[in-house]
């Protein structure tokens, strides 16, 4: 990979970033909402506060944030704060940062993306080249059938019928939420334990409805290989089976399928920030439905642009890394 090469990935990566900032900036500007006064008239009715002290402290706040400003001022601040790597503050949950309410939900939102794509990615790929490979047991080849028809279930369908049969009419695993309800979060191994069973229904949810994607690309790439002429050869020499699966086949056929995994980022984090909501989980998918829900556009930019820029620094990685894992495209 040459020098050139990286420095134009990188002006890509600004580039989209800049992009997904522009975007993000105008799209809530369109409600009507204003979420400083709702704010205000939220703790003046539960507080007492008068219309003529609400106005007063609706403007302070508004000149606090900018946003007696005229738009295009505000944009270029919006980027320029963004240049220095300053996300802002809420508007709704004054005075935490919007940094500090990503790194609060950000270990949830990892750690069960991580999990879920990595299963999903394995078996699916595992699934998927057994199926295509003839010389595999009938019934370990029909084992993908069931997770291809599932592809075509979106994953909040899943949730919900794992939610009322699982959760709700068996009872065998919570609801929801990231703990039990009365425990003090701690480092103790019981509570791994107890987080680890909230967790289960909406992995399941995620890696039941990535699989078959995995399986279909998977088994298109290992019916092609087949009759590719090192496979014949391979087969001559009399190399076993396994021998020939796992070096000649499995190999070349997931090249295609890490290229494949960048390009499946947007859409895993997207599903899961939905499923974590429904899941009542405090990832960021929990902090940005509310955030939506009171219009508090800071925490929106923030998060929306971090979820852009680390899935477009991740499809950077796997592009840079691609020319090693396979030498034809390096020397291309």
């Amino acid at each position: 990979m040459s020098l050139r090469r990286i420095v134009q990935r990188l002006l890509f990566l600004i580039l989209v970033v800049w992009a997904a900032s522009t975007i993000t900036f105008f799209v809530p500007r369109i409600s009507p909402k204003n979420p400083i006064r709702e704010r205000f008239d939220q703790l003046a009715r539960t507080g007492g506060f008068s219309p003529g002290d609400v106005q007063k402290m609706v403007e302070a706040m508004s000149k606090k944030f900018g946003l007696e400003k005229p738009l295009w001022q505000q944009y270029f601040d919006y980027v320029g704060s963004i240049a220095r790597f300053d996300l802002g503050v809420s508007l709704n949950q004054f005075p935490k940062t919007v940094g500090e309410l990503i790194t609060e939900s950000l270990p949830w939102t990892i750690t069960l993306l991580i999990v879920t794509t990595i299963l999903s990615f394995v078996i699916g790929n595992l699934l998927g080249a057994v199926a295509a490979w003839p010389r595999a047991p009938s019934w370990l080849r029909s084992v993908a059938t069931p997770f291809v028809l599932l592809q075509g279930v979106p994953p909040v369908l899943l949730a919900l019928f794992l939610l009322f049969f699982v959760a709700f009419r068996l009872k065998l695993l919570p609801l929801g939420s990231a703990y039990s309800t009365g425990v003090v979060p701690n480092w103790s191994f019981s509570f791994f334990l107890d987080v680890l069973r909230h967790q289960i229904l909406p992995a399941i949810s995620l890696i039941l409805s990535g699989v078959g994607g995995w399986v279909l690309s998977m088994r298109g790439m290992g019916v092609t290989i087949q009759g590719e002429d090192y496979v014949n050869f391979a087969e001559h020499k009399g190399l076993s089976g396994y021998t020939i699966f796992r070096n000649y086949y499995l190999r070349n056929a997931m090249l295609p399928q890490i290229t494949g995994l960048a390009l499946a980022l947007g859409s895993i984090v997207t599903s899961q920030l939905v499923i974590e909501q429904m899941f009542g989980l405090p990832g960021l998918g929990s902090v940005l439905d509310a955030a939506i829900r009171s219009n508090d556009f800071l925490v929106i930019y923030g998060i929306v642009l971090f979820i852009v820029i680390t899935v477009a620094s991740l499809m950077m990685i796997v592009e840079l890394m691609y020319p090693l894992l396979d030498p034809r495209v390096r020397e291309s």
